[in-house]
């Protein structure tokens, strides 16, 4: 490809008509060879820094509570279906084909962080996601309903790539909530990805629905041509707190 079609290529990726214009027409420059030049490694780097800067946005319009990467997750210590799973949950073709992710265990064995990690991974590959705990978007969804808001949400929220719910199954809601969170899930089943980390089985989802039917329809939606890992294992937190205190407690025996 010599440089005038790279220009021009470039020029319509970034949106530049004049100036693709101008490379068109090449009696727009005394010297072509030198302006060519100057501007393909222009237009290179600005297309690179836009780039850079899409995904930071990306990542800042997904509003992670924190930054964590899988490269941080210490795959020995990860439950055993979570190992197996994470070389394909890697390659992010559960968004590419519109299946879920679910993950249920006990607290600290790595759901948030696997959530996260595959968000931000997501945004970094150039995929629009939403990131909410439950109890949080549960509460936006009512200040969506009572502001009349509720339909220009719904529009957004099934057009996102991935969609993150954590912690499902901490804090119980009301009938009100549990039916406007089947109702957008239900929007997404079969055709958007979206990851859900619960600290309790599937078994015990009707006691924060409170209704057999709903939680049934919705179990079955999630679970349809979904990734389920069981995320049952020692915790991580706990783990670290007791390296901690052998720590201290060897320093303090050295003092």
């Amino acid at each position: 490809m010599d440089q005038q079609t790279q220009l021009i290529q470039l020029c319509k990726e970034l949106r530049l008509p004049t100036i693709r214009k101008m490379v068109q027409d090449q009696d727009a420059f005394k010297q072509p060879k030198q302006a060519y030049d100057v501007l393909l490694q222009v237009l290179t780097q600005e297309k690179e820094d836009r780039m850079v800067r899409a995904k930071q946005t990306r990542i800042r319009a997904a509003n992670f509570p924190q930054k964590k990467l899988l490269e941080e997750l210490i795959e020995e210590a990860l439950p055993e279906q979570a190992r197996q799973k994470l070389p394909q949950l890697k390659t992010l073709s559960f968004i590419q084909e519109g299946q879920n992710v679910i993950l249920t265990g006990p607290p600290g064995t790595g759901k948030s962080h696997l959530a996260i990690g595959l968000g931000m991974e997501a945004c970094l590959a150039g995929y629009r996601v939403f990131f909410a705990t439950v109890p949080s978007f549960i509460n936006q969804l009512k200040e969506h309903r009572s502001e009349r808001t509720l339909r220009s949400f719904e529009l957004k929220f099934e057009k996102y790539d991935l969609v993150i719910l954590d912690e499902l199954g901490y804090i119980s809601f009301d009938k009100e909530g549990a039916e406007l969170l089947f109702s957008h899930l239900s929007l997404r089943a079969d055709r958007k990805s979206t990851i859900i980390t619960s600290n309790l089985s599937f078994l015990k989802w009707q006691d924060i629905f409170h209704d057999a039917v709903l939680t049934a329809a919705l179990t079955d939606r999630l679970t349809h041509k979904s990734h389920v890992l069981n995320m049952s294992g020692a915790s991580y937190r706990m783990k670290e707190t007791e390296e901690w205190m052998r720590n201290s407690n060897d320093q303090v025996a050295l003092n």
